[in-house]
């Protein structure tokens, strides 16, 4: 079931915003954010350059700035970019690099969460990640009730 979910996580609407350095991505192929700017002490970029400097909490359409509730890059210790399925799955169950969620947490916030969210409704010319918010909670949540299982290391969606 996970190698399902993780065509959802390795989507670039959600990748993006994993980053294993201190600089956002962006468009389908990866690259780093325009204009250029930083992660920051708080994952929120630095003072002066803050994410919602520029990002507000919904998709700015005329502008073509994306946006959404909270909007921030996810912590260093949850980097999933160039990762594997497996190093995602054992990550997103690990509290230390989990951000200190159960599995019950880990379900609700892929279900319910409005930065998750906006990968379903990127705005202005930008490809959705595959599914809908809801299939990938009944996904994430099926993982859990069967166990959590990881998958080998090298399997592939």
């Amino acid at each position: 079931m996970f190698l399902e979910a993780s065509k959802v996580l390795r989507h670039p609407r959600c990748a993006n915003c994993h980053p294993d350095g201190d600089v956002p991505l962006q468009a389908m192929e990866a690259v780093p954010h325009e204009p250029p700017v930083t992660r920051g002490p708080a994952d929120r970029g630095v003072v002066g350059m803050e994410c919602t400097s520029c990002h507000q909490d919904r998709n700015l359409e005329n502008a073509r700035v994306p946006g959404a509730p909270n909007w921030h890059l996810a912590p260093r210790e949850m980097a999933w970019v160039g990762k594997s399925p497996r190093f995602i799955c054992e990550q997103m169950k690990d509290p230390r690099r989990n951000g200190g969620k159960s599995l019950a947490q880990i379900v609700h916030h892929n279900a319910h969460d409005e930065l998750v969210a906006w990968g379903w409704l990127p705005g202005h010319g930008r490809e959705p990640a595959p599914g809908t918010q809801a299939q990938f909670g009944e996904l994430v949540a099926a993982w859990v009730e069967t166990g959590a299982e990881c998958p080998d290391e090298g399997a592939q969606p």
